[in-house]
């Protein structure tokens, strides 16, 4: 877990995609947002389309690369919990801070990955790593 939470964190922007809800497979830029008891974070606003999307169908890959051509895909399912600790947490972020003001705004939703996987890899042909959230 912790190659996968540095190699994020090294990639501040990642992208995530989903199916989105006319079928087809949508992506847009997203942001790790940190591991709490092994689960890798993300937030979203519950008014926005990749909300409802992640709602008809949790199944969702994140995908970040280096300058170096080392990229990581992780799959898995998103699921949403209202998690008080995450979304205190999250409010040291200063972008959410200035997009959500307190941890309690109705709109915003945190959510981990489930029942998937992290592949990190290169283009030098060696072995990936996987790990199995």
């Amino acid at each position: 877990m912790q190659k996968i939470v540095e190699f994020l964190a090294a990639s501040p922007v990642q992208y995530l995609a989903t199916v989105g809800t006319d079928g087809k497979a949508k992506c847009r830029p997203f942001m790790f947002l940190m591991e709490v008891d092994g689960k890798l974070w993300f937030g979203t606003n519950n008014k926005k389309a990749v909300f409802a999307e992640m709602q008809a169908n949790p199944t969702v890959e994140v995908c970040t690369s280096t300058p170096d051509f080392r990229w990581i895909r992780i799959s898995g399912n998103a699921t949403f919990e209202d998690n008080r600790a995450v979304k205190e947490a999250c409010m040291n972020i200063p972008m959410l801070k200035e997009q959500y003001q307190t941890a309690d705004n109705p709109i915003f939703e945190v959510f981990y990955l489930a029942d998937g996987q992290a592949v990190i890899a290169d283009m030098t042909g060696a072995e990936p790593t996987v790990v199995n959230l």
